[in-house]
């Protein structure tokens, strides 16, 4: 579809130009079509990034409904590896700093900031989600799953901030990962009961680099 050519281009034009500095012209070149199609599609430049970021949280929906049937160990390693940028994914760090421009205008902008909300809510109910179902299988000790999603969310959306905005971090050691490793051994840790263990973080992240995963 004409539609799901123009948001994969405004996903490559992001990473190449940021928010700050995007055209409809940027767009256009990234994903072959002329600025007339697009505005044919789109009025204008913010109702496409509008649509690409109802795009990219729907695809993020449907990523965790694929999840749903597997244990609340494996998920919520998952959920958590997520947040971890890899030292040479330099693509992934534009594209997260492009976002991150556009969330700098939510306050002014109610549209944005209507998907920046859908956005905080996907991750804390998903993240809270995990919790209840591994409590109720019996493998996470009872907590208040929604404050305990809020100080996760918090966390690791902050450690992927500082790093795409200071560039924190050694080849071997990014800030994101060591944050995740504390979140690991800090907080996830004693909620689990006894005898039960979360897959590696390395086998967690190998999973999403072969299924193309992303947060």
């Amino acid at each position: 579809m004409a539609t799901d050519k123009i948001l994969d281009g405004v996903y490559r034009a992001l990473c190449t130009h940021g928010y700050a500095e995007l055209t409809m012209q940027d767009i256009a070149d990234e994903c072959d079509k002329s600025t007339a199609l697009l505005h044919y599609h789109y009025d204008t430049k913010e109702d496409l990034l509008i649509a690409f970021l109802d795009h990219i949280i729907t695809d993020y929906e449907e990523r965790l409904a694929a999840e749903t049937d597997r244990p609340p160990t494996e998920r919520l390693a998952t959920f958590l590896a997520r947040f971890v940028f890899a030292p040479d994914n330099d693509k992934r760090e534009s594209f997260h700093l492009a976002l991150l421009e556009m969330r700098s205008q939510g306050p002014f902008n109610d549209r944005i900031r209507a998907q920046l909300e859908r956005s905080d809510v996907v991750l804390r109910e998903t993240a809270a989600e995990i919790l209840q179902d591994g409590i109720e299988a019996g493998v996470f000790e009872p907590v208040d799953t929604d404050r305990t999603a809020a100080m996760l969310v918090a966390a690791l959306d902050g450690a992927r901030t500082r790093q795409i905005t200071l560039g924190e971090g050694q080849p071997d050691d990014t800030y994101t990962r060591v944050v995740v490793e504390e979140v690991l051994d800090q907080v996830v840790e004693p909620l689990l009961a006894d005898s039960v263990e979360l897959p590696p973080l390395d086998a967690a992240l190998e999973d999403l680099s072969r299924g193309g995963g992303d947060s």
